[in-house]
């Protein structure tokens, strides 16, 4: 049986957004809790597109907080390098916050997820009645991969971006932990006041 609490969640977001997370945890743009001083990181065009994505359920995309399944991403790289418009952002200012699938059904989060990114015309969406088989759903394999470009496997670069979504906001209970790229980040995240076992240094997980 799939151990869902090892079911790791990933959600990139910039340091600077912190201490808000460590006060209220991960918020919704259109949360009471918001947080008035965020700072965004990512393709704006494509958050807009996400924003007026229709699920099948019926709500759109943006009404949802949005995880990975693994790290390397191509939003990543394009967040690092600065395509698309994007203006670049040292990866040091970049923090990836980790949650479960365990710790999102403990605290009562609906969710959709996905077996692609989101909006792909070939991605299948979950809900929560197919957590069990979610082990067959999502290539584990594909998310985790360091790179996503293959002749042999075209689709590759689509079911990494498998796609957690929750709505609601999350607690700070919710996350286990946070990983930063080197040791000026950590030293932040502790200055903010993020007890010092739950952030590590994963460079490997930056480009």
């Amino acid at each position: 049986m799939t151990d869902l609490s090892k079911t790791y969640l990933f959600r990139m977001t910039h340091i600077e957004n912190i201490p808000h997370i460590l006060q209220h945890g991960i918020t919704h743009p259109s949360s009471r809790n918001a947080n008035p001083k965020f700072v965004p990181i990512g393709d704006r065009t494509l958050i807009a597109t996400r924003n007026d994505f229709i699920l099948n359920n019926g709500r759109r995309l943006g009404d949802y907080i949005p995880f990975y399944f693994g790290v390397r991403t191509p939003m990543l790289y394009v967040v690092q390098k600065g395509f698309n418009t994007v203006t670049p952002t040292p990866a040091e200012n970049i923090v990836y916050c980790i949650s479960s699938v365990q710790k999102i059904i403990e605290h009562q989060l609906d969710f959709v997820f996905t077996n692609g990114h989101a909006v792909d015309s070939f991605t299948t969406q979950y809900t929560p009645v197919d957590i069990i088989n979610i082990d067959n759903i999502i290539d584990h394999k594909a998310a985790m991969a360091k790179y996503w470009r293959d002749e042999n496997d075209l689709d590759l670069k689509r079911r990494k971006e498998a796609e957690f979504l929750v709505l609601g906001d999350i607690a700070i209970e919710g996350l286990l932990g946070f990983l930063v790229y080197n040791q000026n980040a950590l030293n932040r995240m502790i200055e903010f006041g993020v007890e010092t076992e739950k952030v590590h240094i994963k460079s490997d997980f930056y480009f």
